[in-house]
């Protein structure tokens, strides 16, 4: 997959060098000296009218990385995690990429995509400046097979809702699974019938509500710390 920009491009040279099968420049000096020099034999220089039509027209910044196709973690091994986390019908991938930065950065173990067929990864990787990468990360078909079997393992769900309990207040048990809903509808149907709880953030002023991506770095951060 192609993934472009100056900051994603450099976070997968430096932790996942042995993902990289071309490196394309379409701006002088973009690399460190070193990072060139390391990466050398798989160069490709280009113009910039190749680099935008490589990047469908986004902002390349004039460095491209062909990486290998991103692989989705099993089930087995994300359920070994203590701290997971549900992205339930989103479908945005800039909102994915930024729930899993902010998920990668604060704790999160594993996230399960639920509600979608397919999911642009190479957007993701980019969006979430490259944590994906390093995030074990799956998609179900089936969300209530997926909370079946956590809540068997002993996880405690919390879904994300504006009528549920202040996360202020909250502790969460040890294997805590968070359950995202999607931009405009939030909870699904299926979702809300099988979270144990709900959890809101609570707002100083009168608000319709917050961006699903910054609703996930507070109750994430939250999540990570107030533990019984």
């Amino acid at each position: 997959m192609i993934i472009y920009g100056k900051q994603v491009c450099l976070y997968a040279l430096e932790h996942h060098p042995d993902r990289i099968k071309t490196l394309y420049i379409a701006k002088k000096g973009i690399l460190p000296q070193p990072l060139f020099e390391r990466f050398k034999p798989m160069v490709k220089f280009l113009e910039e009218k190749w680099a935008n039509a490589m990047s469908k027209g986004g902002n390349h910044q004039g460095i491209l990385l062909e990486v290998e196709e991103f692989e989705c973690s099993d089930f087995a091994q994300i359920k070994k995690s203590d701290f997971l986390l549900i992205l339930d019908g989103l479908t945005d991938t800039g909102n994915i990429g930024a729930i899993i930065r902010s998920a990668y950065a604060l704790g999160v173990e594993g996230v399960i995509a639920t509600g979608v067929r397919q999911l642009n990864y190479a957007a993701i990787t980019r969006t979430s400046t490259g944590a994906l990468l390093d995030m074990p990360f799956m998609v179900a078909d089936n969300i209530l097979d997926i909370f079946n079997e956590l809540h068997q393992l002993g996880y405690v769900s919390y879904g994300a809702s504006m009528e549920g309990e202040p996360v202020e207040s909250k502790i969460f048990a040890g294997k805590r699974v968070l359950v995202l809903g999607s931009e405009g509808e939030g909870l699904s149907k299926k979702a809300r019938s099988k979270v144990k709880e709900t959890v809101a953030i609570g707002m100083k002023h009168q608000f319709d509500s917050l961006n699903v991506s910054a609703a996930a770095a507070i109750l994430i951060h939250r999540m990570g710390y107030a533990i019984r």
